[in-house]
């Protein structure tokens, strides 16, 4: 089911302001960068390793990003899993009684994604993602 950590999203208020630290600062480098109108984000990947750093800068107040930093401040947000299926893990959890926040796989700046309602994986929010050279759907 999994292949390995595709990358931690990390809530930011400003994502040019985080990006004069992970980039600027740390060296990173910015793999992909996109706004993402149905989660209203606007969302930069960087490249560490085999893995990625997702920043998450919410395009609108009432946007669930901008919610999201009002009760928690910026940090972790999400934890996000690769896998070469990502409909096919989603029809097996939903098999297995898992709480899903999306019922079916949608396109994000990882590929094809969905994610594991947070009371399912001990208030983690997990992301599954199939990178959209790898999906098949």
């Amino acid at each position: 089911m999994i292949d390995k950590i595709h990358h931690v999203g990390i809530a930011v208020h400003d994502l040019d302001e985080a990006l004069k630290f992970y980039r600027d600062t740390l060296g990173l480098h910015v793999h992909e960068e996109a706004t993402v109108e149905d989660q209203g984000v606007r969302a930069a990947l960087l490249t560490i390793g085999e893995s990625e750093i997702e920043l998450l800068e919410p395009t609108s107040p009432e946007a669930n990003m901008a919610k999201f930093l009002e009760r928690k401040g910026e940090g972790l947000h999400h934890i996000c899993f690769q896998t070469d299926d990502v409909d096919g893990d989603l029809e097996t959890l939903k098999g297995k009684g898992v709480q899903l926040v999306d019922q079916k796989s949608r396109p994000g700046i990882a590929g094809m994604i969905c994610f594991l309602h947070p009371k399912a994986s001990r208030s983690v929010l997990v992301e599954l993602a199939t990178p959209m050279e790898m999906y098949r759907g």
